[in-house]
């Protein structure tokens, strides 16, 4: 590997450790929190707030970069082309 690469995961390993920290962090808290956004941090941080543009800024700032942002309540996946 040359110095001015980096290892980046692939597609599927950050939708696996997504998935996985929504499923430990996030769904706890669908009962009171359906609706609004939540950011994890790896470690199992969480920010909760109204937006993911305010979520992320917010951790961004608390975590660094390298978190996720997702919406609390079910999931909704769609295809486009």
């Amino acid at each position: 590997m040359a110095p001015y690469e980096t290892h980046q995961p692939d597609q599927h390993q950050l939708l696996t450790q997504a998935d996985q920290l929504y499923e430990q962090y996030a769904k706890p808290l669908e009962s009171e929190h359906q609706g609004e956004f939540v950011a994890i941090a790896k470690d199992g941080r969480t920010i909760l707030g109204g937006s993911a543009r305010e979520v992320g800024r917010k951790a961004r700032e608390a975590f660094g970069p390298g978190n996720f942002v997702c919406k609390i309540g079910p999931r909704v996946v769609g295809r486009w082309r």
